[in-house]
């Protein structure tokens, strides 16, 4: 990211749209289907205001630790180093990576799962034709960034432009069509939908929210990048705002135009199915052109993320060295070519799935809880020490109340999440570690542990990567 030798900086515009980049991808547009199935639009608003409130305090702890650690790149995993020690710092970087990877796969698919609509031989995204259209995409994608960070960050920033229109205007037309009585008879519930308790209609919506918030973090990720310290926090805020108003109109919105049994059994992308309802066929097109675009440009943003995460890390030691390799452009390379492999063996995974889409959308929410935790429990670790507030007392006690909070929403994130997809994470965790070993190795640093904390953190991985595989082979565990 160099022009002549210099360190090229991204402008709080930039940093923003890798924001909102990141967080308006393949999530938004599975929305109405989604929470369709899951509860009504009062269901909904509750959980939107749990989520919202989550990831708004989540997003504080982000512009806080930007503020105060300034010297901590690419935060996402750097926290949690530096608040809990060595492998803590692996298992966020390690997971925030491969979670991220399985987000780019979901996206393929949802491309595919859209022109399937059109053109049956893509199927719904996982047919041989689609594997080999998405494998075509990844490595064009890879050769363009591996031109240059610069070059890549500015489209994104015009692709973030571009794909926001059309869900504004999915957004005007239901307003235009809003039928007030239709959305009382959604708003407890609908009819033709089985009864379940509010709880678990608020449980059943958790791990898409966590997926359509993804993102957030994307400021904190190119902190290195910005052209102010302060612009990290602003693009955080503003982003997270901007988009959330976005998703929640999204969501509640098409209740007031169907009846919520038949949001619930729409194909997705349900959005355009949704505008295909009220306005006819060019709903469906417009929609989906906009999801193409929307995905695509999401996936540009993940890409620079992936590759970006596991350089940083590699950089401080905590990955092998070889990821902190970097071309003449200064594109790290190596960590670029390691995502693209494991997303393509990913993509190729998904023929013999039989719900790709969602199994990619719930794992990816999953492993990035474990992140987002250490990124909480460092804002208290932080505060309780007293670290950086000597010349600020007044705003510890706010800090520790938001820091406080955001540790406890993503405790519950992991509970809603369920065990299910919380052993299938710890199937990626476990051999993962291999990569901390190889690290310690190359540092002449001893290959096992000298702290409590890393030992039952990697007997728990182990542990929940046994049972997951036990799961799998005996059926327990279906996907």
């Amino acid at each position: 990211m160099t022009a002549g030798g210099s360190t090229q900086k991204l402008s709080l515009l930039a940093l923003t749209a890798m924001v909102v980049g990141s967080m308006i991808g393949a999530g938004i547009f599975s929305l109405p289907r989604t929470f369709g199935i899951a509860t009504g639009p009062f269901g909904a608003i509750i959980a939107w205001c749990i989520a919202g409130t989550g990831m708004y305090l989540l997003a504080r702890v982000f512009q806080t630790l930007a503020a105060r650690k300034p010297e901590l790149d690419a935060g996402v995993f750097a926290y949690a180093r530096a608040g809990f020690g060595d492998y803590p710092g692996f298992l966020s970087a390690f997971g925030y990576w491969i979670g991220s990877c399985i987000g780019n796969v979901s996206y393929w698919v949802l491309i595919k799962s859209t022109l399937g609509a059109f053109f049956p031989v893509f199927g719904d995204g996982n047919t041989a034709t689609a594997i080999i259209v998405a494998s075509i995409g990844i490595w064009l994608f890879h050769f363009m960034i591996l031109r240059g960070v610069q070059q890549a960050a500015f489209i994104n920033t015009i692709v973030t432009i571009a794909k926001i229109v059309p869900i504004l205007v999915f957004i005007a037309i239901l307003i235009f069509a809003f039928k007030a009585d239709l959305f009382r008879t959604n708003f407890w519930g609908g009819g033709g939908m089985p009864e379940t308790s509010l709880f678990e209609q608020i449980r059943a919506t958790m791990l898409v929210t966590v997926f359509v918030f993804l993102g957030i973090e994307g400021a904190s990720v190119y902190s290195r990048y910005a052209q102010k310290r302060s612009h990290v926090g602003l693009a955080t805020i503003s982003g997270f705002l901007s988009v959330t108003t976005l998703m929640v109109l999204v969501t509640l919105l098409p209740y007031a135009v169907l009846e919520r049994a038949d949001i619930a059994e729409m194909r997705q992308p349900s959005m355009a199915t949704v505008l295909e309802a009220v306005v006819g066929p060019w709903g469906s097109v417009f929609v989906s052109a906009g999801l193409i675009v929307s995905v695509l440009g999401a996936y540009l943003a993940w890409s620079l993320i992936c590759a970006e995460v596991l350089f940083a890390a590699a950089r401080s030691k905590d990955m092998p060295k070889i990821f902190a390799t970097e071309n003449s452009n200064k594109v790290p390379a190596t960590a670029l070519w390691a995502t693209n492999i494991i997303v393509q063996i990913l993509v190729v995974s998904t023929y013999w799935s039989n719900d790709a889409f969602a199994l990619m959308l719930n794992l990816t929410s999953v492993m990035a809880l474990i992140p987002f935790f250490f990124v909480a429990a460092y804002g208290v670790l932080l505060v309780g020490r007293g670290q950086t507030y000597e010349l600020d007392p007044q705003a510890r006690r706010r800090d520790l109340i938001i820091a406080g909070l955001a540790l406890f929403y993503t405790v519950f994130l992991v509970f809603a999440g369920g065990l299910k997809f919380l052993l299938l994470s710890a199937i990626l965790y476990g051999p993962g570690s291999l990569l901390y070993f190889w690290a310690r190795r190359e540092q002449g640093q001893g290959v096992f542990f000298t702290r409590p904390i890393d030992w039952l953190l990697f007997g728990a991985a182990i542990v929940g990567c046994v049972a997951g595989i036990y799961g799998l082979a005996t059926g327990r565990i279906t996907v």
